[in-house]
């Protein structure tokens, strides 16, 4: 029996190729006393949580993709209750780093029945809450094609020359690193919500920590051969001439500049099974244990 008075499941259907579907949330929230709410095409996934919670629902999740994630976790945040991430989109990246089980989907369930809650931090830019990332750039531009979402990896190949060819314009993004330097020449800038990992410990995620109050941000500069810098920072100010296309979390739309991001310490209670926080997360497959997103092809997860 969920300690909660009225649990509530969003479900998407179509994610990850139908994983919902597949394993039948549905019919597996109704066996648990969990509501299910599925998600139609058309609808408005922020009204549609934000009207959940107004109806009384004292815990909610998500089950979809990260762009899904972010959508219902801000709803969550906003509203001081507990978020469930269920892994039913395609890459689960935001599952992988809070320590969820991507290949138990069923299992992720269990957070609303016998689960673990602590808080983590958001990420905002422009007043839109981000789990895992923001990519502008070449990534930022490539994910705007139609072509991205049937064929990622070819279509960021297709288009490089012409971010990063030795006759190519640098996009026009204008930032200020740590150093106070100036980058006008960024081929790809990454924000995230907390800082990726080159070398991290066996069983922790692509991200060492979620609640250390901090974006992190890497630039890569252009044409070639160009540096990479990181650093971390509570926030981010991003400036353009022109409206700047974005990956949120992998979902592809533009932004008017500048672009403001700033990190929300502590915004989400995050609620996982106790099961499942027990196991090691390098139990997961050799892809899921890259130490970073493969720029410039991810963040890949989408709505």
């Amino acid at each position: 029996m969920t300690p909660f008075r009225r649990p509530v499941l969003i479900v998407n259907p179509r994610s990850g190729d139908g994983k919902a579907t597949h394993f039948d949330l549905v019919g597996q929230c109704r066996a648990r006393r969990i509501e299910p709410v599925v998600f139609e095409p058309g609808q408005d996934l922020a009204a549609v949580a934000t009207g959940t919670v107004r109806d009384g629902a004292d815990i909610i999740g998500m089950a979809g993709g990260d762009g899904s994630q972010a959508v219902v976790a801000a709803v969550a945040a906003a509203h001081d209750i507990p978020y469930v991430c269920v892994a039913a989109g395609t890459r689960n990246h935001f599952a992988f780093d809070i320590g969820v089980d991507r290949r138990d989907v069923v299992g992720g369930l269990d957070a609303f029945l016998d689960g673990v809650e602590r808080r983590i931090d958001l990420g905002r830019v422009n007043g839109r809450v981000f789990v895992n990332n923001v990519a502008m750039g070449v990534y930022g531009a490539a994910v705007q094609s139609p072509r991205y979402r049937d064929a990622k990896l070819r279509t960021i190949i297709d288009m490089l020359p012409d971010f990063i060819g030795p006759a190519a314009a640098p996009p026009a993004l204008h930032l200020t690193g740590p150093d106070g330097r100036r980058h006008d020449t960024a081929t790809l800038v990454l924000v995230s919500n907390n800082a990726y990992e080159a070398v991290r410990p066996p069983g922790s995620g692509t991200r060492g920590s979620l609640d250390a109050g901090v974006l992190g941000i890497i630039v890569i500069t252009g044409p070639p051969p160009g540096g990479t810098q990181e650093w971390t920072a509570t926030a981010l100010r991003v400036d353009s001439a022109y409206t700047v296309p974005v990956g949120i979390d992998g979902e592809g739309i533009e932004l008017e500049p500048p672009l403001i991001f700033e990190c929300i310490p502590g915004a989400l209670r995050i609620r996982t099974s106790k099961r499942q926080s027990a196991l090691p997360r390098d139990r997961h497959s050799a892809k899921a244990r890259s130490p970073r997103p493969s720029l410039p092809t991810d963040p890949k997860a989408s709505i």
